[in-house]
């Protein structure tokens, strides 16, 4: 899956301060917020809370692909970020989590909706990519390294 598509260097966070999932996503829902004026923080924050009550997005192995559909997404968003250390995420696993990535979707987008989920958790099973994510030091390091990644 290329991610050039759904990621800019703008939604990339590097090695920031995660504490508990739901002020993880609370951040991420107001970083997102203000990089786009259509988009309603608290919407995305309860949007993606109500899909981590019907399930953990924490894949396993430090990694969690929370997402949710939105009002007023005009189109798919995707935001990377590596913590700068694991936090509970109630992961499958039950490991913690250092690793998300971030996509919500426009409410009429179903089919993309599952296509792209499926497209992230291949890329994300891929011990290297993570890795070379992990490895990262700063938001432009980590945008280049998700983009140029080939198997």
């Amino acid at each position: 899956m290329q991610l050039e598509g759904i990621l800019t260097s703008e939604r990339c966070f590097c090695k920031i301060e995660g504490y508990s999932k739901k002020r993880l996503l609370t951040k991420v829902s107001a970083l997102l917020g203000d990089l786009f004026e259509n988009l309603d923080e608290t919407e995305v924050f309860n949007s993606m809370m109500a899909r981590e009550h019907l399930g953990s997005t924490g894949l396993g192995n430090g990694i969690a692909i929370p997402h949710c559909r939105v009002p007023h997404c005009e189109t798919i968003i995707g935001s990377l970020v590596t913590l700068d250390s694991p936090i509970d995420y109630d992961a499958i696993d039950d490991n913690p989590v250092d690793l998300i990535f971030v996509l919500i979707v426009p409410e009429e987008k179903k089919d993309e909706h599952v296509r792209t989920l499926a497209g992230l958790a291949q890329l994300f099973d891929n011990p290297a990519f993570c890795q070379k994510l992990r490895q990262t030091h700063d938001s432009m390091q980590l945008y280049h390294a998700a983009i140029s990644f080939n198997d």
